[in-house]
């Protein structure tokens, strides 16, 4: 049996129909300039992402039981080890389709009906040898598990985008490294400004919160201090926003098994984003440590600034 990985994911894992089209999404119709099929969902990019920054990453969810399932061996290709997940002869992968305007920004229509989280008798000994789990909004379905391996020592990284009701506050709470889309966050708190939102999903037990925002940049605290932060974005060409949410928290993982502090993890993280939406789909062009490195040491590189109550009011 291979090394346990440092870095654990279970969760969605997809295949993207994806159509380009000459016109923003809000124009509300556009030709289609180009058709693609590529593998995707949360947690199976975030830890392909891992995997291409050079760490060790895990897929530990429900997978397919013939050798030569697509998505299986997708994970294989993107150097992620699947020999720790558990094997279902119905389980199949989350199907999307997914339309991207020429601005980049998407919207994605999927089809869940699958098998998603994992076993619940997963095993505690493999649990106990990583570093991080990575989950998704599915894992109310395999709470016990996360709670498992928070008692483990793991870090506990949620990218949570929709609420099933009190068993996402019960998983929220199992998070210590809280990374949430800025209009979840608005839902979930009732907040609207980053500022109110961050303190009101802060907990004495968390190690940091994140706000990721698109174009707006990135909003956080972290447990080294009381103060908030907003990063603001890097300029990049952008083609495709597909996935770099799921970059971010690979990289954002990948930075934690690192040493790095909560300004580092997430000035490495937004980095990474911004490489990945530069190509198409979730994976075209996620990034080496190298690549984010030398974007980070660009002239032009933002750095981090307090947040105020009173400042950046998203509107929306």
């Amino acid at each position: 049996m291979p090394a346990v990985p440092s870095i654990l994911g279970f969760g969605a894992i997809a295949i993207d129909d994806i159509v380009y089209v000459d016109q923003p999404l809000s124009a509300g119709k556009g030709r289609v300039r180009q058709s693609a099929r590529a593998f995707g969902g949360n947690v199976a990019t975030a830890l392909a992402a891992v995997a291409r920054l050079g760490g060790s990453a895990g897929f530990v969810g429900w997978l397919g039981d013939a050798a030569d399932d697509p998505v299986l061996c997708d994970l294989i290709e993107s150097g992620v080890e699947t020999a720790f997940a558990p094997r279902h002869a119905d389980a199949r992968p989350v199907r999307s389709r997914i339309t991207v305007g020429s601005d980049g920004e998407r919207f994605i229509a999927y089809d869940d009906d699958a098998m998603l989280g994992t076993t619940p008798d997963f095993s505690d000994e493999v649990l106990s040898r990583a570093a991080v789990l990575i989950v998704d909004s599915y894992a109310i379905r395999s709470m016990d598990v996360v709670a498992r391996a928070r008692d483990h020592g793991l870090a506990i990284l949620g990218d949570i985008e929709w609420s099933g009701g009190p068993a996402t506050e019960r998983l929220m709470a199992l998070c210590d490294h809280l990374i949430l889309p800025l209009g979840f966050a608005r839902a979930a708190t009732g907040c609207r400004l980053p500022a109110e939102m961050l303190e009101a999903l802060w907990s004495p037990s968390r190690s940091a919160v994140v706000l990721t925002d698109g174009g707006r940049g990135v909003y956080y605290r972290g447990r080294e201090e009381t103060r908030l932060w907003q990063l603001p974005p890097h300029r990049v060409a952008v083609v495709d926003s597909t996935g770099a949410g799921d970059c971010f928290h690979g990289a954002y993982a990948h930075a934690l098994t690192r040493g790095a502090d909560t300004a580092g993890r997430v000035a490495f993280a937004a980095a990474a984003a911004a490489l990945s939406i530069t190509g198409r789909g979730g994976r075209e062009a996620l990034p080496t440590e190298d690549q984010v490195t030398e974007l980070l040491a660009s002239a032009n590189a933002p750095s981090a600034v307090e947040l105020k109550y009173a400042q950046l009011d998203t509107g929306t």
